[in-house]
């Protein structure tokens, strides 16, 4: 990302028959298309699956750190030596 202002992206989505907009930085719109073509689902399945599970918070944020974690979880797979120590 560069120093200017980001400004967000709004784009709409059906989850389960209901429309719904998510407004995410493109940086974050990148990284949610990357993951749905590692998981090999479309964007919507993902955006859905984000959806049953994020409780309270409103999808938009919810979406933020599922990507957050995403990344996360794949620095540590990527990273992981297996446990040796030498």
């Amino acid at each position: 990302m560069s120093g200017g202002a980001v400004r967000p992206v709004k784009r709409s989505f059906s989850i389960r028959g209901h429309r719904t907009s998510i407004s995410l930085e493109q940086p974050f719109w990148e990284a949610l298309k990357q993951s749905a073509a590692r998981e090999r689902i479309s964007l919507a399945a993902l955006i859905a699956r984000i959806d049953e599970r994020r409780g309270e918070a409103g999808l938009s944020s919810a979406v933020r750190v599922w990507i957050l974690d995403y990344v996360r979880q794949a620095g540590a797979i990527e990273s992981y030596d297996g446990g040796n120590r030498d």
